[in-house]
């Protein structure tokens, strides 16, 4: 049974089935998500968040599957009586996107649910979660900076059975919309990027959104706020980052004994990304570490 320190993972995404006792996490496992032809995602399953049963198979393409490379940001949601994979996906010649999967059992196997990508198709996008308010589905996304410079996150209605989407997208705001947020670092460069947004309705009823972008210390994660406390917004961006340095893409989750907990990946490099997971409460401005 491998520790959390020996499992290779970005982008954590944690699914607590307080039924079944377990812990199931997913994310990016292949060796290299960047290049070379991919080998679906794994996951891992725990009782004490400790140590940790896996690698199973949670996802492989089937060899007509439309994508075989660069598989990202697999998140899993219980809906509906099912389980739901979010997750992005490209292939030569197509945007990037992010498709919906599904399975009985929360380990899966999971297979495709929409046909391709929910995303626009004639966008770059990425790292698709789900929201659900007032009984309406929604996906909340990344339009890249790549396609628009100022990297966006927007909100997509869905269908009711998750397999497409009722009309076009809403911007919630773009990064620079952030006081933490810095350009790339590249020479010239003045794109800022958008990561893994990831929603959380709090004991009083706010809503919060974790996502991450460049800060002072390189990759990094924060919170922002709807003011409406609805997924439309408008949010409102917290002065400083919740995790600032070397670390991102994170979610948060409660355990059986209801501490909430943030997962992230530290550092931000291949092949030494590993999840991290830190307890975290609710606070008045968002988000605090404990």
């Amino acid at each position: 049974m491998p520790a959390l320190n020996e499992i290779q993972i970005r982008d954590p995404f944690v699914l607590h089935v307080p039924e079944e006792d377990r812990y199931h996490l997913f994310g990016s496992t292949d060796a290299d998500i960047w290049r070379g032809p991919a080998t679906g995602f794994d996951t891992y399953w725990s009782t004490d968040l400790a140590q940790w049963h896996g690698p199973i198979p949670a996802f492989r393409p089937a060899s007509d599957f439309w994508s075989h490379t660069q598989y990202w940001a697999p998140e899993v949601h219980r809906y509906d009586g099912a389980y739901y994979m979010f997750a992005t996906f490209t292939a030569e010649g197509r945007r990037r996107g992010t498709q919906v999967l599904r399975a009985d059992r929360a380990a899966g196997p999971y297979t495709p649910w929409s046909e391709g990508p929910l995303t626009p198709r004639d966008w770059e996008c990425l790292d698709g979660t789900l929201h659900v308010e007032d009984g309406t589905p929604y996906m909340v996304f990344c339009h890249e900076w790549k396609d628009v410079g100022d990297g966006e996150i927007r909100a997509l209605e869905l269908t009711p059975d998750l397999r497409g989407s009722v009309d076009g997208s809403q911007l919630l705001f773009t990064a620079s919309e952030a006081p933490w947020a810095r350009p790339l670092d590249r020479p010239g460069s003045t794109a800022y990027v958008t990561d893994g947004p990831f929603l959380h309705r709090t004991a009083d009823g706010r809503l919060l959104m974790l996502w991450s972008s460049m800060g002072e210390g390189g990759y990094a994660l924060g919170v922002a706020t709807s003011e409406s406390g609805g997924v439309r917004g408008p949010w409102r961006q917290a002065p400083e980052p919740l995790w600032p340095q070397d670390g991102g893409h994170g979610m948060v989750f409660r355990d059986g004994s209801g501490r909430l907990w943030l997962t992230l990946h530290q550092p931000n490099r291949t092949p030494e990304e590993r999840a991290r997971f830190i307890e975290v409460e609710e606070a008045p401005g968002g988000l605090a570490l404990r």
